[in-house]
Order: C-alpha cells, then structure tokens, then sequence
C-alpha cells in the first residue's frame, strides 16, 4: 500500500492519505478512511486530514475502483452541489 504526501507552503505541514478500499460505499460525498476525510464530487476524489482544512486533489491511482451509493435522492441532494467542501480560498 503506498501513501500520497503533500508538501504545504514552504514545507510547513505534511499530509499522507492512504489508497482508497477497493469499493466505497457513499451515503453524502464525504468518506472517512485511515484517518483521512475523502470527499468525492464530479467523479473526482479529494483528501484532507481535518475536514474543515484545504481539499487536495487525491491521485487517481488511489480512488476506489468502484463507488456506490446508498440511500434515495442522493442525484438531487448532495451529488449536484458544486463546489460544497472545496477549497476555502
């Protein structure tokens, strides 16, 4: 299992997610795993170690092989949100 590290500015912080598990189950865009909240918008996975902190682009070799969704109403609810829980910039 192999880790991605992001460097902050001036090398200040570091940050390791693990590889997603091969199939995530999805109840709202946000996945806790390892420490690690993952959130998934337009077929696109980012990663952060405090929720409430900076989304960074999680490396595609780390996404899970298959996503699936649990719960009705997930298309109108949260899956269409745009933006919801990205960079606070």
């Amino acid at each position: 299992m192999s880790c991605t590290e992001y460097v902050g500015p001036h090398g200040a912080s570091v940050a390791i997610a693990p590889p997603l598990p091969v199939t995530v189950e999805l109840v709202d865009p946000y996945y806790v795993y390892g420490g690690y909240h993952y959130y998934y918008h337009d077929d696109r996975w980012y990663y952060s170690q405090p929720r409430d902190d900076r989304w960074i682009d999680l490396p595609r070799d780390h996404y899970p092989k298959e996503v699936k969704f649990k719960g009705k109403g997930h298309d109108k609810d949260w899956k269409g949100n745009k933006g919801k829980g990205r960079d606070r910039d």
